[in-house]
């Protein structure tokens, strides 16, 4: 019987180990990620300490480029789709934020939002940007608001795609989101990584999980992996009761405001884009039934053609 029991537990012990082994994951250095996620017309920019993976694309005598910053855990990719069909119209400027995508994690681990917002205005800066068309999703919607009002003469018009700004309830969250929030499992987690977790969490935001193919659960686990991405992840999430308080500013905002929301998103839920709409005087609301919390890379064709509207393309444009 006692050899039974033990044979049952060596046997248990190497299913568990083997599951390590397969989830083992630590870190990788940037220069190991570049040449699949940083191709034409990535480059590299000097900016706070850090090497921030930047794209832009279009025309450069466009006076009012468009700004747009990914969400948490996301990267420059995510707007892949906006760009194919802005750029040959307009100038589009996109940058992995610090913490994230191939920029990596900020000298400071300073990941508040008025650090984030700082970064924008320097950014601005270093591409001598004076005035922009400013657009964000998630969390890079809140930074992009938080820019406007704090340099309203920097950003003229605004989009925010189920972005940040009110106390947040959400209905469902990614397990890589949940696990990051367990500042005491980092050793763990930064070391182990099971790529169907980030599958599962990936699936989690979209509205219709079966548009996410294996190259798009490669991109965020492989960026997911870079170098002190995970620590910064678990330290970004420390800012997030702050960033709460921030919204009572909302209704302060006074410019063109286009909001796009998915009408699945369970992270952000629904009721947060009706708030925006109500406190942003004259602003425009549309919601993409089906779509989730990222729905510019669910679906860029179908939300790319409101902005295009809203950025007053003319209607032959509207529907490339």
């Amino acid at each position: 019987m006692l050899n039974a029991a033990l044979s049952v537990f060596l046997l248990l012990l190497a299913a568990l180990l083997a599951a390590l082994a397969l989830s083992w994951a630590p870190d990788r250095p940037v220069d190991t990620l570049m040449a699949r996620w940083a191709s034409p017309p990535s480059h590299f920019v000097a900016l706070h300490g850090m090497q921030v993976h930047v794209r832009d694309e279009g025309p450069r005598d466009d006076p009012t480029p468009i700004v747009l910053i990914h969400g948490t855990s996301a990267s420059l990719h995510t707007w892949d789709g906006w760009v194919a069909a802005l750029s040959p119209h307009r100038r589009v400027i996109r940058m992995d934020l610090p913490g994230f995508g191939l920029t990596g994690p900020a000298p400071d681990a300073d990941y508040s939002m008025a650090r984030y917002t700082g970064f924008m205005r320097d950014f601005l800066d270093l591409l001598k940007l004076d005035v922009v068309v400013m657009g964000g999703n998630s969390l890079g919607g809140g930074i992009a608001w938080q820019t406007a009002l704090a340099h309203p003469t920097r950003v003229r018009q605004l989009i925010l795609v189920d972005a940040t700004g009110y106390p947040l309830q959400p209905q469902s969250m990614p397990i890589g989101f949940r696990l990051a929030q367990m500042a005491w499992l980092a050793p763990v987690t930064q070391k182990i990584l099971p790529r169907q977790l980030i599958e599962a969490s990936v699936r989690n935001v979209y509205g219709q999980p079966d548009r996410v193919s294996p190259a798009l659960v490669d991109r965020y686990f492989e960026l997911t992996l870079r170098e002190g991405n995970r620590a910064s992840l678990t330290k970004r999430f420390q800012y997030r009761s702050s960033d709460a308080a921030l919204a009572g500013q909302i209704p302060q905002l006074n410019l063109p405001t286009l909001i796009l929301w998915g009408s699945k998103d369970r992270l952000i839920p629904l009721d947060h884009a009706q708030r925006f709409h109500q406190d942003i005087v004259g602003s425009q609301l549309q919601v993409f039934e089906g779509l989730g919390h990222v729905p510019h890379e669910e679906d860029p064709e179908a939300t790319v053609k409101a902005v295009k509207s809203f950025l007053g393309l003319p209607p032959a444009l509207i529907r490339n």
